[in-house]
């Protein structure tokens, strides 16, 4: 549906601090960002901190990280919902006073006597309204005496509709909406989530609720409970659920679901925001790969998809390798210098001292590489002092030793021989060589790979032997004739 407001929209991504960041969060988080940013409003970030048992610390921390390092920011104060508690008990005797709500002293053993005779009666249990039938002046000796009781929503007759922006028009008959006249605070006087959602979301002035669409059957309640505390209403916008690719809700079981762990898998933030917004959004035709600049330009809620997406971490994997090939070598080198740091192979002031060659290593790598721990891995070669020979590398292409070793000679020599250490004047050296043993350059090509790299695949090979220098990349061959004359070793200078 085509979104149409005379305000600023104001959206806010309100996750439970009961766990991580997991993917389909931050898709909503992005979706909100996108919205905001495009319609030209604000992104609010508010904590569901009210359940005490299982709300953390770390899991807020966890959240703030992973929007930081998807750069979500938010534009405002972040709202702790936990220290609205007041207010959302004030709504709750606005509804009372306002004969909306009422006061309900049934004990469990009553209520659950109330479950059996339904299931008795193959019917789905509806609260039988026999508190709101006491009278007045009963109520009030309950309450004078310190009888418990919870305080629950009068549920009015009729239905209930709205125009959602993913889902079109959606209506509830009110005798469908759970389970009859539903409660908003408990006995303890804390609020149930359907209350404190619709109390938070006045109070920040929400004007776009975008959420999963598991909240579907939350919006009936949420809505009466605006009309009820005279507020105006938002807009609603539901998204897909996330599957995997066996069509069932993302889970765990489907491998990692947290966007901290892309984030140390080597996943660009910009790559992820990419695939993100391609859960259930299209920008039209058949651009897929894009920047953020991009996304909001081209972001509008009428095309957002009702069906669910479907998270491939494979093609998470293609698109961050396109987002490597674009990103700048000045950019991804603090995210690889901490790979290469953490595998042991350089230190981050020896990559500083010599950022140049550095920047040209990334350039070089990125091309091949779907995740920044590809760049570190393709980098051992070229940050070790010696390299180490793949055994399928060598059973390949050095299958005949005496051979082998013979042509890496000549291949030493010729080298040896060139003047200027380049692209240009290697390849005539080479091509040269080839020509003259009557063998096509990739006869040389290969094992050359191999003793440079020890691996049968690589960069270009003048782009590996520039980017090891002369003296290495002569080391290295002279290592691997002496390797075929005999030695059993398989590391190397």
């Amino acid at each position: 549906m085509p979104f149409e407001s005379s305000t600023e929209p104001r959206l806010r991504f309100a996750p439970s601090p009961t766990g991580y960041l997991h993917v389909g969060g931050a898709r909503t988080a992005l979706f909100n960002w996108l919205f905001a940013r495009h319609y030209g409003g604000q992104f609010l970030l508010r904590i569901e901190d009210t359940d005490r048992a299982r709300s953390t610390d770390a899991s807020t921390r966890a959240i703030f990280e992973g929007l930081e390092w998807l750069d979500l920011i938010w534009d405002e104060q972040v709202v702790y919902q936990g220290a609205n508690l007041a207010r959302h008990q004030a709504d709750a005797r606005q509804l009372l006073d306002a004969n909306k709500a009422y006061r309900c002293f049934c004990t469990q053993a009553e209520l659950d006597e109330q479950r059996k005779a339904a299931e008795a009666r193959h019917e789905a249990f509806r609260y039988d309204g026999r508190c709101d039938r006491l009278p007045p002046d009963e109520v009030a000796r309950r309450v004078e005496s310190g009888m418990p009781f919870v305080v629950r929503f009068r549920v009015p007759a009729g239905e209930t509709s709205w125009t959602d922006l993913v889902h079109g028009p959606i209506t509830f008959p009110n005798q469908d909406i759970g389970e009859g006249d539903f409660i908003i605070l408990r006995s303890d006087a804390t609020p149930i989530y359907n209350l404190a959602v619709v109390s938070d979301d006045i109070a920040m002035r929400i004007t776009v609720v975008m959420r999963g669409d598991d909240h579907i059957s939350n919006t009936p309640k949420q809505i009466l409970l605006y009309q009820a505390l005279g507020a105006p209403l938002p807009q609603f916008a539901h998204l897909p659920m996330i599957h995997g690719l066996d069509g069932k809700k993302l889970s765990k079981r489907h491998g990692a679901t947290a966007v901290a762990d892309y984030q140390h898998m080597g996943i660009l933030p910009q790559a992820m925001l990419n695939f993100l917004a391609l859960l259930g959004w299209s920008p039209g035709g058949d651009l897929e790969v894009m920047t953020v600049p991009q996304m909001i330009e081209l972001f509008t809620v009428d095309a957002l998809s009702r069906k669910a997406a479907v998270f491939d971490t494979k093609k998470l994997e293609w698109m961050n390798g396109q987002h490597l090939s674009a990103t700048p070598a000045a950019e991804l080198a603090p995210i690889v210098t901490r790979g290469i740091v953490a595998a042991g192979l350089a230190t981050a002031e020896w990559l500083d001292e010599h950022a140049a060659w550095f920047f040209a290593l990334i350039d070089l790598l990125k091309v091949r590489a779907r995740t920044t721990d590809d760049i570190v891995h393709q980098a051992i070669p070229y940050l070790r002092d010696g390299v180490e020979y793949d055994p399928d590398a060598t059973v390949k292409q050095w299958k005949d030793r005496a051979s082998t070793r013979e042509l890496l000679s000549a291949v030493r020599d010729a080298l040896s021989a060139t003047q200027a250490w380049e692209p240009g004047p290697l390849e005539e050296s080479l091509r040269a060589l080839a020509e003259s043993r009557g063998v096509g350059a990739g006869k040389l090509f290969q094992p050359l790979r191999v003793a440079l790299t020890g691996l049968t695949a690589s960069p270009g090979i003048f782009d590996v032997l520039v980017m090891l220098g002369r003296d290495r990349s002569l080391a290295r061959i002279e290592a691997a004739v002496k390797w075929l004359g005999g030695s059993s070793s398989t590391d190397h200078g």
